[in-house]
């Protein structure tokens, strides 16, 4: 019986970490940060049952902690627009784009990056 236990106790954790592998491989990625400098590119696109809603489409320069720069392409997922001059905190994974974004205060964002933002 103990044998199962240990058995099975190995194996979820086999699987935990293959599902966060997977995760890290899928979502992960560069982070670069990012000052909204403009209102967006306001799109409608349809859902699956075919409702439209509305979108914010960006393309903004964003920069790594070294300071180096990616042109990033990503939607806001809002009905609004993000608000001007707020600083972005970016994920950037090379198969899928942007994966996730967060605003962030200035005093978050490494000072290579800052500096070439500003």
């Amino acid at each position: 019986m103990k044998k199962v236990l240990v058995g099975l106790v190995l194996l979820l954790a086999l699987a935990f970490g293959g599902y966060q592998l997977v995760a890290v491989l899928s979502y992960g990625g560069t982070t670069y940060y990012t000052k909204v400098t403009t209102g967006g590119e306001r799109i409608s696109p349809q859902d699956d049952k075919g409702r439209h809603y509305t979108d914010y489409r960006y393309h903004l320069t964003g920069y790594d902690e070294k300071g180096h720069s990616r042109m990033l392409d990503f939607n806001a997922n809002k009905a609004r627009p993000l608000k001007q001059g707020a600083y972005l905190k970016l994920v950037y994974n090379t198969k899928k784009g942007v994966t996730r974004w967060e605003a962030v205060d200035s005093v978050d964002v490494p000072q290579r990056a800052l500096s070439r933002i500003n």
